[in-house]
């Protein structure tokens, strides 16, 4: 298992918002080399049919396999709720989505058995949430909304606006009377919007960050499968993208937290 420890943990999501799971990877396991891939070029996955969505996670794992990965994190929740089950099952490299950590945190957190999930029009239909925290706690009642201006605000970088604030009012304020006590924020933009979130929902609601607690599952498969790496340096990230969209570095750096040296550009 030696050699297998020093390869890269391998992460793709449909653009760089899973580019927070990536920071948290980072704060968890600071000598990991990490292998990043956004499908910019083809998002969102969001309003795409079950098998694109499958298609392309497909050939976003085999990208990362030929770069001669050990683990492979989905940290779009989109293709973790339609992709995961399927590449599980046909994969021998160890695959993680990001919904069940989520799942798992909160019915954890949750005293009074009542949650609240937020994300993507698309993860939210699909109610893989809702499936994944039943299964864990059949008694648990769940409040979901989808929250799309949510991704627009924080990609145009509007953390702490007026209009964040009034939008996430206007999607949020029905949550005090559902009475929730944990919140999934089902979305890797979401994550950036931790303190408007909070402010509107009140800080007796857990915030259930699904990046941070992916984090603590890859930590957990690489310390069973003797996968951790005992290099001594930091870990290098190496960022590819399908497509160069206006800002990316700009709106990277946002989401991991630090500069980036560079973003290569391929093709799949």
């Amino acid at each position: 298992m030696g050699n297998d420890a020093q390869k890269a943990i391998g992460v793709f999501d449909s653009g760089i918002g899973g580019l927070t799971v990536v920071r948290e990877l980072m704060n968890r396991l600071p000598n990991e080399d990490i292998v990043y891939l956004g499908d910019t070029a083809r998002l969102p996955y969001g309003t795409k049919s079950p098998e694109t969505v499958l298609r392309f996670s497909r050939e976003n794992l085999a990208f990362l396999k030929r770069r001669n990965v050990k683990l492979i994190v989905i940290a779009c929740n989109t293709a973790s709720s339609i992709a995961l089950p399927r590449l599980t099952d046909e994969e021998e490299t160890p695959v993680i989505g990001v919904i069940l950590p989520g799942a798992r945190a909160a019915a954890k957190a949750t005293a009074r058995k009542r949650v609240g999930v937020i994300g993507t029009t698309a993860t939210i239909r699909s109610s893989t949430y809702e499936k994944a925290l039943r299964e864990l706690e059949p008694e648990i009642e769940i409040w979901s909304r989808p929250c799309p201006l949510f991704v627009p605000l924080v990609e145009e970088g509007w953390l702490d606006e007026e209009v964040t604030y009034l939008t996430a009012q206007r999607y949020l304020g029905p949550l005090a009377e559902f009475g929730a006590d944990a919140l999934v924020l089902g979305c890797t933009h979401y994550p950036l919007l931790k303190d408007v979130i909070s402010r509107v929902v009140g800080e007796h609601v857990l915030l259930v960050d699904s990046a941070m607690e992916t984090a603590l599952e890859v930590e957990n498969v690489l310390r069973e499968n003797n996968l951790r790496s005992d290099g001594e340096g930091a870990g290098v990230i190496t960022v590819y993208v399908t497509d160069v969209p206006y800002l990316i570095r700009e709106v990277g750096e946002r989401f991991l937290g630090r500069p980036m040296e560079r973003i290569d550009h391929i093709e799949l």
